[in-house]
């Protein structure tokens, strides 16, 4: 039997016998699949979802670390601790998958290489909920593969009102924490912060740190210096109104060796920083619920090919607007509406300077019919600045009845291309080779459908089991890749060289992707002073290409993913573990000596300790136990075995 399969097969049996001190349920209220707060066994959609005290539990640095063992999430890391990544949902590419963050969209204009950088704190999340497959109908381009909404602990607290009643249970809450790490290749990290509940007020704020000299790569280390830093509030402002407010900043500094090329002469670095703005006003009275949320996000690239490059350097901003009205019909009937204004731009010495404005009204109905019987039909019409107008409608339907739920999906997804995939290379002087982007793209189109059923078992007490199934299907026009072109043949060739090789931006292939997925949450308390949890999951894909030009991006996605997360408690003593094993398609680049391996088995474990109360612990790590070399995207070689330890506090009243 193949080695790798064997180590998943002790992982998952370890992993299963052990595991978590938190309270966690199977079937959580989420507001991802219809904007509505709907238990997830109502929503029709496979939903993961991640509480945010899981991040100081497990082996993980960043929110990319976190989401990369979330059972059917892929993430294609270019480098360590938050560096960069791509997220990869049901075969999709990394431009198909929709972040939010407490209700606003967060994929940059410029690339959807910045779109793991989540300007928020690990200490103010309080749920991550990871919706796969499309959603069009109600996020909008992007939405493809699936979502990720990450939701704050200020932005969901239930405040007391100003006549002293509540919306939901209530408690005044408070949370310190605090995290530092040291370890080989110069590893420090810090991860802090706070969160506090009264009445009127809620307010949380916090910062993580992650910095190394990094391992050594081609002539170069793989440095970086992540930091990311928020602070929020919400505040009842009457018993009917409700005023939120964000603010981040996130710095990533690294080594960027190959990130983008297979080139020799690659030793990159290249700065991101991102500032986020977000105010939320709230209404509700009786029957009726109305938020208008306004955003503005800034980013700023900077990166630097070899020291004998002139720098690329781009600003670009994103600003928003959603107007969302909820209204209870009846005690089976909720109706949603909404307005979504867009202002894309960015100004680029190597892209231009360019601006897209875009309007989307939606309507979502969310149906009962009996007791166990839920309708969702939702539409969205986009209108997007030079490219047209699209409506996108979409289905879901779930049947719970005792412990089964059987649910079914169908709809439209769009995905409009970036301003990369427009315009990159077209403001510099001259273009020797490379990617050159292309304006006339069309928007990428699909169609996709879902059908799959849930189990539960056990009671509330001691067992829990939930075992999800889902097959799906994704059929899509119009994929946006890059493809080797002759000079000759290029559209434009003002800044381009005669002899230089190219690769340029087209609408290429009809792609059909068939996959099925097996997700499997096992909760149990073995006794007063031992807890488990297990989350884990199977995705097989298959994707065939209609093209004679094959997909890079379609291409590099696993066809096979087991990712698994779990943690074990006796007393003051806790073991974690996360582990992923990935099946792709192999492939080398011989200028560099680098290549992709067929497959690979990840583990990564961290025992600790506890004690005063299990407020102060100290923990040690082991990233890569298995010290496999690996890389998830060619040329960008990933960390080999990790060794740290640490510190960390914790304070809840």
């Amino acid at each position: 039997m193949n080695r790798h399969y064997i180590q998943i097969a002790l992982a998952f049996l370890f992993s299963a016998s052990l595991a978590s001190a938190q309270e966690i349920s199977l079937d959580p209220v989420t507001v991802t699949s219809s904007l509505a707060e709907k238990r997830a066994s109502q929503t029709g959609r496979n939903i993961a979802v991640i509480k945010g005290e899981y991040f100081q539990n497990l082996p993980v640095h960043s929110i990319d670390d976190l989401l990369r063992y979330v059972p059917g999430v892929e993430i294609q890391a270019r480098g360590p601790m938050g560096s960069q990544s791509d997220i990869v949902l049901r075969g999709g590419t990394f431009q198909q998958v929709l972040v939010i963050l407490d209700g606003l969209r967060l994929n940059d204009p410029n690339t959807g290489h910045f779109n793991s950088y989540i300007p928020i704190s690990p200490s103010e999340i309080e749920r991550i909920e990871v919706l796969k497959g499309a959603s069009s109908a109600i996020y909008g381009s992007d939405a493809v593969g699936g979502v990720i909404h990450v939701i704050s602990k200020t932005f969901a607290a239930k405040l007391q009102n100003g006549d002293g009643e509540t919306s939901g249970s209530f408690s005044k809450k408070s949370n310190l924490n605090a995290a530092v790490t040291g370890g080989e290749n110069g590893l420090f990290s810090a991860n802090v912060g706070g969160f506090i509940q009264r009445n009127k007020l809620s307010v949380s704020g916090g910062l993580l740190s992650n910095n190394a000299s990094g391992v050594q790569q081609r002539g170069i280390k793989g440095y970086f210096h992540n930091n990311t830093a928020s602070l929020s509030l919400n505040y009842a402002l009457s018993p009917n109104w409700t005023l939120g407010v964000r603010s981040a900043y996130d710095h990533r500094d690294f080594a960027a060796q190959n990130f983008y090329t297979v080139i020799k002469s690659d030793t990159a670095s290249e700065t991101v920083k991102t500032s986020w703005n977000q105010l939320r006003l709230g209404y509700k009275k009786n029957k009726t619920t109305v938020t208008f949320d306004a955003g503005y996000k800034f980013v700023r690239d900077q990166y630097l090919f070899n020291p004998h490059s002139i720098a690329n350097s781009s600003k670009s901003q994103l600003w928003q607007g959603l107007l969302v009205w909820q209204q209870a019909l009846t005690q089976n009937s909720n109706l949603i509406s909404g307005l979504n204004y867009q202002n894309r731009n960015i100004a680029s010495n190597d892209r231009g300077d360019h601006s897209l404005n875009q309007f989307a009204p939606f309507v979502s109905l969310v149906q009962s019919f009996g007791q166990y019987f839920t309708v969702t039909p939702s539409i969205r019409v986009d209108w997007r600045e030079s490219i047209g107008t699209e409506a996108v409608p979409q289905i879901n339907i779930s049947f719970k009845k005792d412990s089964w739920q059987l649910r079914g999906s169908a709809g439209k997804s769009i995905r409009d291309a970036d301003f990369t995939e427009r315009f990159n290379n077209y403001n510099k002087k001259l273009v020797t080779g490379g990617n050159v982007g292309n304006p006339n793209l069309k928007a990428e189109s699909s169609f996709s459908y879902e059908a799959g059923a849930d189990w539960f078992a056990g009671n509330s007490g001691t067992s829990q089991l939930k075992i999800s199934a889902t097959f799906f299907q994704r059929l899509q026009n119009d994929l946006i890749d890059y493809v080797t072109t002759p000079y000759a043949n290029m559209p434009r060739k003002d800044n381009l060289s005669p002899t230089g090789n190219f690769g340029l931006a087209l609408n290429i292939a009809e792609v059909n992707t068939t996959g099925f997925e097996i997700d499997l949450q096992s909760v149990n308390t073995i006794s007063e002073k031992q807890k488990l949890l297990l989350n884990a999951g199977l995705t097989w894909l298959d994707s065939k290409n209609s093209s004679a030009v094959q997909s890079f991006y379609v291409s590099s996605h696993a066809k096979f993913l087991a990712n698994f997360s779990a943690v074990y408690q006796v007393s003051g003593f806790s073991l974690s573990l996360n582990g992923l094993y990935k099946k792709r398609a192999a492939r080398e680049a011989t200028a560099i000596e680098a290549s992709i391996t067929k497959n690979y088995f990840l583990l990564n474990a961290k025992a600790e300790y506890a004690f005063i109360n299990r407020t102060l612990a100290v923990f040690v790590q082991a990233d890569n136990a298995f010290d496999v070399q690996y890389s998830d995207l060619l040329g960008s070689k990933m960390p080999g075995r990790w060794l740290m330890g640490g510190l960390r506090y914790n304070l809840t009243r």
